[in-house]
């Protein structure tokens, strides 16, 4: 197994506490919970594999991955008392959720034959389209749209470094662990600094 395959089976588990966590807010069953959860883990890849043409897309005849999904649900549905600091947690799995989505599909774009800038696109679908259509099913703003967060924008700046360290003589595997932790790190301090993009 390479490591792109385990930063993409981690931001899977990670992404589907997220969405799980995200069920728990919003008192749903452990039904809806497991369909919040299977979102938010599938959605962006889903996305991605269909545009570029990928056929089956990713999660299709992957037991692993799915059960990854069904252990999280079970974890979080477990975990019955109130978690201290909730939402800071909720933010820091889905900070690492995108910062491993990004990298790993942009790999899994240039694996297909797909440019190195489309690649980026495709990267940034992977991490951030799961949170919102999950975010659409819950009925909030999704963080993507959200005013004063820097979500796509990280996913973006990260990508970006990725494929010009791709360049280098660094390695590949080093890259993808450089450009997850920066990910995180930016997507973290722009929350604590109230980082945002200027209006239109």
């Amino acid at each position: 197994m390479k490591l792109v395959d385990i930063i993409l089976y981690t931001g899977v588990f990670v992404f589907a506490v997220t969405g799980a966590l995200k069920a728990r807010t919003h008192h749903l069953d452990i039904f809806g919970a497991s369909v919040l959860a299977f979102v938010t883990a599938y959605g962006g890849g889903t996305i991605r594999d269909i545009l570029i043409g990928i056929k089956p897309v990713n999660w299709v005849n992957d037991y692993f991955a799915l059960s990854l999904v069904v252990g999280a649900v079970l974890i979080v549905s477990l975990v019955k008392k109130n978690i201290p600091h909730f939402r800071r947690i909720v933010f820091i799995t889905d900070a690492i959720g995108i910062g491993m989505f990004t990298i790993g599909g942009i790999e899994k774009s240039m694996e297909h034959g797909i440019n190195s800038a489309y690649a980026v696109l495709m990267g940034v679908i992977s991490a951030t389209f799961g949170g919102l259509l999950a975010d659409i099913l819950s009925n909030t703003v999704p963080d993507l749209l959200k005013r004063g967060e820097l979500y796509a924008t990280v996913c973006l700046i990260g990508g970006i470094v990725y494929v010009l360290l791709l360049k280098t003589n660094l390695s590949s595997e080093a890259s993808q662990v450089i450009c997850v932790v920066l990910i995180v790190a930016i997507r973290m301090v722009s929350k604590l600094k109230r980082l945002q993009l200027p209006e239109i």
